[in-house]
């Protein structure tokens, strides 16, 4: 089976990566890709963007299966589009995507729906939210409502902080983060404590079946200090997700979700993550939703999944997950994300990373943002690359994956090098 996998960052290389391992499939083409799916002979990059010719690239080219890996695509109805035409595949259509492209849609599905999530206010007018941090202090969240790449979200420790993100995201609107109905508009809601935990599952549209957990680390520098980003690194498993944690979600949120948007006459197929804030006493909130899988945890699930990851998406596309049972390494996978310089808010592109390793079965580099010219792997993006680990406890998963990461240089290179430290705290 020919299968095409959409995008072009870490996730994506990984997911395709992955597929390539099946013996059933023929050939794993990325489309756009990187340059790290580029200079894999297992790989093939497609250089079209464009849905609608992407479609037709799939259709004249017989393509059995399609995995959509970021969320633009989902927003903008790639899935209703491909199945209207008739191809297979994986994701969820763009009303169901809503969950993820507006912030605004999401919290008040999780407030009709009875799916525990942080107190909020929904604002188009600044002066308003303005008034309403003042009333409510800090800290508090300030979240852009549509789709921002991972950086529409300010937790503000002051009422300073707060009336920035304000500003930045209703009268600047920098982003260029528009809602469903057009202009800016912003969710802001109540401060959680507690640890964060990714919390992901399939949906074949009647049944769900749970992926690894895992747990990333959303803060630019060490001790989860500096700017929020997509994600600085995560490890899997999450030893905070407990069993008594993991059925309270699938309780509470996953399950509630499923429905819900079944009552909303939604059908949700495709991958669902959930973010969740988990306080001392075991209880969850969730942050938000995406309707795909999260990056940078994508990478260390996808390398501790022993089962062939196109039997699990087939599974997915015929309402056949009730039947399927996933095989997991025992074993602690760790990504570290190499970052650009000026990440996250004006990262720099085309300098030369020098230093990539060989590719080994517990150590991989998955490439995010990179391109290939002339022989040569450059940066073209925020976080460009992803190095990933396999071992048999956190601290030597951390180990493995820095070692790997060591020979790798590019000028303004941003990397942590505390990822997995509270899993090893604990």
């Amino acid at each position: 089976m020919k299968v095409l996998v959409v995008g072009s960052g870490g996730r994506e290389h990984a997911m395709a990566w992955k597929l390539a391992q099946s013996p059933r499939v023929q050939q794993v083409y990325v489309a756009p890709g990187n340059g790290g799916t580029a200079k894999d002979k297992n790989l093939v990059n497609v250089p079209i963007t464009d849905l609608a010719l992407l479609r037709q690239w799939a259709l004249d080219n017989g393509i059995g299966l399609t995995l959509v890996g970021p969320e633009a695509p989902l927003a903008a109805g790639i899935v209703d589009d491909f199945r209207a035409h008739g191809l297979r595949i994986f994701g969820p259509t763009q009303a169901a995507a809503q969950l993820e492209s507006s912030k605004a849609f999401s919290k008040a599905f999780m407030q009709r729906h009875g799916i525990p999530t942080a107190a909020f206010e929904t604002f188009t007018d600044a002066a308003q939210a303005h008034a309403y941090v003042d009333r409510q202090g800090a800290p508090i969240v300030v979240k852009a409502d549509g789709l921002a790449a991972g950086k529409g979200v300010v937790v503000a420790m002051t009422l300073a902080e707060a009336h920035e993100a304000i500003d930045f995201m209703l009268l600047d609107n920098t982003l260029g983060v528009a809602h469903n109905a057009g202009g800016a508009r912003v969710v802001i809601e109540e401060f959680l404590q507690g640890e964060e935990a990714s919390f992901m599952v399939l949906c074949d549209g009647k049944n769900v079946a749970a992926l690894a957990t895992s747990q990333d680390h959303k803060r630019l520098q060490d001790g989860d200090e500096g700017p929020n980003t997509g994600g600085m690194g995560a490890y899997s498993p999450a030893p905070v997700v407990t069993a008594e944690v993991h059925a309270r979600a699938m309780r509470e949120v996953i399950l509630p979700t499923i429905r819900g948007m079944e009552k909303d006459g939604i059908t949700y197929t495709g991958f669902l993550y959930a973010g969740l804030m988990i306080d001392s006493q075991g209880r969850i909130k969730t942050l938000e939703f995406n309707c795909r899988m999260g990056d940078p945890e994508t990478q260390p699930i996808l390398m501790r999944l022993k089962s062939d990851l196109l039997e699990v998406l087939l599974a997915a596309t015929s309402e056949g997950l009730g039947q399927l049972e996933m095989e997991w390494d025992r074993r602690v996978a760790l990504g570290v994300v190499m970052a650009a310089a000026g990440y996250p808010m004006n990262p720099r592109k085309g300098d030369v990373i020098s230093g990539l390793p060989k590719d080994e079965g517990d150590a991989m580099v998955f490439h995010a943002g990179t391109n290939e010219k002339d022989g040569q792997i450059l940066t073209s993006g925020g976080r460009v690359l992803c190095v990933t680990a396999l071992a048999d406890s956190v601290k030597q998963a951390q180990q493995k994956a820095y070692q790997a990461a060591s020979p790798i240089a590019f000028d303004g290179m941003q990397m942590r090098r505390d990822i997995g430290y509270r899993a090893i705290k604990n």
